[in-house]
């Protein structure tokens, strides 16, 4: 008996998560708790057990959103080609909030009363501010870019999610290209960017070169 009550609790324990990602990334933050039980077709004491607040139940229903981001903005500095690195960590950036309006939400600082993620932008914006200063050491970003910069490129970014599903990804790389292309110094080449995260094999539009 002990052992089924595990697995009646696990398996709400996953439909209220399931539940959340797909409201979350749908509606954003201004989905409520309730919304979410009616959902996953729990009741809200059985929600509320599983996670007391709203920001307990939107950190684990990120959890996977934090870890790619992370690892966008590393494989960025990792980069041995400074231009690139840069130029692909703004189009995975803008394809990951262009999937999901709550994530933009959360990491934007949208809804502050409702989760708070302050330490993971300090972390990750100090890593982006390095690769900004890479890509100007290497004389290829504009040198008035600051990270204050970035930051208004990905709220500008969030309206991607207006677009249908199915036409996100294509326009978060097309919004990319024409940020990138206004980026980099006059006179350089755009250069190549490295695959998106699927490792989608269509080819993805460029900047145009400069005269």
């Amino acid at each position: 008996m002990t052992h089924l009550l595990r697995v009646d609790a696990r398996e709400n324990r996953d439909r209220v998560l399931a539940a959340a990602r797909e409201l979350f990334a749908a509606s954003g933050l201004e989905v409520t708790m309730r919304q979410i039980a009616r959902r996953a077709d729990v009741g809200p004491a059985t929600l509320y057990r599983r996670f007391p607040t709203k920001q307990d139940l939107v950190l684990e229903a990120f959890e996977e959103e934090l870890a790619e981001c992370s690892s966008i903005v590393y494989d960025g500095t990792a980069d041995p080609d400074p231009w690139r690195g840069f130029c692909d960590v703004v189009e995975r950036i803008l394809l990951l909030n262009a999937r999901n309006q709550g994530f933009t939400d959360a990491f934007m600082s949208a809804h502050p009363d409702v989760v708070d993620l302050a330490a993971h932008r300090e972390e990750l914006g100090r890593v982006v501010s390095t690769i900004i200063r890479r890509a100007q050491a290497a004389g290829r970003l504009r040198p008035d870019f600051v990270f204050d910069d970035f930051v208004v490129i990905l709220l500008a970014g969030r309206g991607l999610t207006a677009a249908p599903a199915s036409a996100r990804d294509a326009a978060a790389r097309r919004f990319a290209a024409f940020v990138i292309d206004g980026l980099r110094v006059a006179g350089t080449e755009a250069g190549t960017r490295a695959s998106s995260a699927e490792g989608e094999g269509r080819s993805r539009p460029r900047p145009h070169p400069r005269s």
